[in-house]
Order: C-alpha cells, then sequence, then structure tokens
C-alpha cells in the first residue's frame, strides 16, 4: 500500500478506537481566532493532535491542536480545532492529512473557516464573507502520484464550494440579521503579510479577500467528492493605501477574529442544522 495511504489510515484507526460508534457526518476546520463554536459543541470527544500516531502539531497563533468529536446543529461532527500550514513547514501531505482523515471517518460535508486580510475596499474588519471561489497560489496538494482509492486525476474544480449550501447561508444569514459578503478567496503561502503592491495584485485579478490556508484543504475534499461550504473572516483591511507607520500585527487579527466569531458560529450551527 501506498506508504502516504497508510498513514491516513493509521490516524483514522486510532481516532475510531477513541471515538467508538460515533460517525461524524460534518469536517469543521476553524481558523485563527475562530475557536468558540467548539464551546457549542455538546457531548465532546477532545483527541489532541499530538496524540495521533504520524500526524502534525499546529503552531499557529489562535490554534490548540485538538479534534473534537461531537454533536452540533442536531449532527456529529468532527472539528479540528485549529488547522495545519504549509508555512509552518509542513509538506502539503501533512497539511492535508487531517482532511484525508476525516474522509475516511465518513464525512459528507467540510466546512472551513478562515481569517483573512480583505482587500475588497468594501470589506471592514469583522465583516463575514461566504467564500464562492478562490484563486491559489499555494502548491497544489494532489501533486505527486494520485491516491485512487480517494479520487481521480484530474479532478473538476468548476464549483468548489457547494452552490446549494452557500444558498441556503445567505438565507440564514438574511433571518440572523447578519451581513454578510460573497466573494473570492486568495491564497498564499505565508508566513509573511503581503506587501501593499501585492494586495493591489490580488484586487486587480479578482481576489477579495487574501488568507495562508483554506485551499489545500479544499482541493482535498473536493478531490474525494466532499460538498464544501467555506466562510471568511475579515480581521484586516488589506490595502495598498497605508500611512506610514502602519504594521500588520498576528495578535490583532485572532482579537478581530474572535470579536466576529458569534455570528460565524451561529450561521454554522444553522447551516448544520439543515443538512
Amino acid at each position: 500500500m501506498d506508504t502516504r495511504v497508510e498513514r491516513i489510515h493509521f490516524a483514522a484507526d486510532h481516532i475510531k478506537s477513541v471515538i467508538g460508534d460515533r460517525k461524524p457526518l460534518v469536517g469543521i476546520v476553524l481558523g485563527s481566532g475562530l475557536g468558540k463554536l467548539a464551546d457549542a459543541v455538546k457531548d465532546p470527544i477532545v483527541i489532541p493532535y499530538k496524540t495521533i500516531p504520524g500526524f502534525p502539531v499546529s503552531t499557529a497563533i489562535g490554534h490548540k491542536g485538538n479534534f473534537l468529536v461531537g454533536e452540533l446543529g442536531g449532527k456529529q461532527v468532527i472539528m479540528m480545532q485549529g488547522r495545519i500550514h504549509y508555512y509552518e513547514g509542513y509538506s502539503m501531505e501533512l497539511v492535508t492529512l487531517p482532511t484525508r482523515v476525516m474522509v475516511v471517518l465518513g464525512i459528507k460535508y467540510l466546512f472551513v473557516s478562515n481569517a483573512a486580510g480583505g482587500v475588497n475596499y468594501d470589506y471592514h474588519v469583522g465583516d463575514l464573507m461566504i467564500i464562492k471561489d478562490h484563486i491559489c497560489l499555494q502548491p497544489n496538494p494532489l501533486i505527486g502520484p494520485n491516491m485512487d482509492e480517494f479520487g481521480p486525476r484530474f479532478p473538476d474544480m468548476t464549483r468548489p464550494y457547494d452552490l446549494g449550501l452557500i444558498a441556503k447561508a445567505e438565507e440564514i444569514a438574511g433571518e440572523l440579521g447578519v451581513k454578510v459578503h460573497k466573494g473570492v478567496y486568495f491564497g498564499g503561502t505565508g508566513p509573511t503579510y503581503e506587501t501593499p503592491a501585492e494586495y493591489k495584485y490580488i484586487r486587480i485579478i479578482g481576489g477579495d479577500v487574501t488568507g495562508m490556508s483554506t485551499i489545500p484543504e479544499v482541493i482535498t475534499a473536493r478531490h474525494s467528492d466532499i460538498a464544501v461550504f467555506g466562510m471568511s473572516v475579515v480581521t484586516n483591511e488589506a490595502h495598498d493605501d497605508y500611512a506610514p507607520d502602519f504594521k500588520n500585527d498576528g495578535e490583532a487579527v485572532v482579537k478581530a477574529a474572535d470579536s466576529a466569531a458569534d455570528n460565524m458560529c451561529a450561521i454554522f450551527e444553522r447551516l448544520i442544522e439543515s443538512l
């Protein structure tokens, strides 16, 4: 067997041994500062990444580094309290290992969230954006020999984010009185924030927000025909006309994400209830 596939199944078997007969329907990835959703999970089982054989450990600010398995919105979910990033020095194989493991555990949906810079001038700190598409300047996680048991060599990415879930989320946001944008997520490698010239470039080519994550997980999920829903929290205005003394700050990003998390959590929970 492919050693990559062996690693995935080894990790999944360990998680199965911990969670017993629980069968998660939805996988959820929580981005920087967006951990509040974990508080809503009922009867949670916590599995630290460091206890899973062959598993990478998240080192990013605001990422606890646990799987959480329990009930949310009346459904069984498996939640990542912190993702693995390419900028941490991990290979794309390890960045996407958690997504592959969730696929093996039987998820049918993947919900992803992130903290992102708003390059669209109409976006402001604390705004929410439903991801309708993305632009990827990160290494594609499917490069290398194809893992045939997970999906085809050339998966279609015409609709990376599920149109039905997007429409339902917009409806839910309207019912809750929460303003949401719908736009394009640009994914770079990080770990530096972009330069003003790069922000301008991202805006010109069609990006509405920019971040350092999410897309590898989405590509990996779509490889296995998993329906994906994504949402960004705008944590800083990523413009190219800053004052001379302006500086992006990682701690401030986490705080901004935390302040907007309640609305995102409400939308996620209601959307999961509707499945």
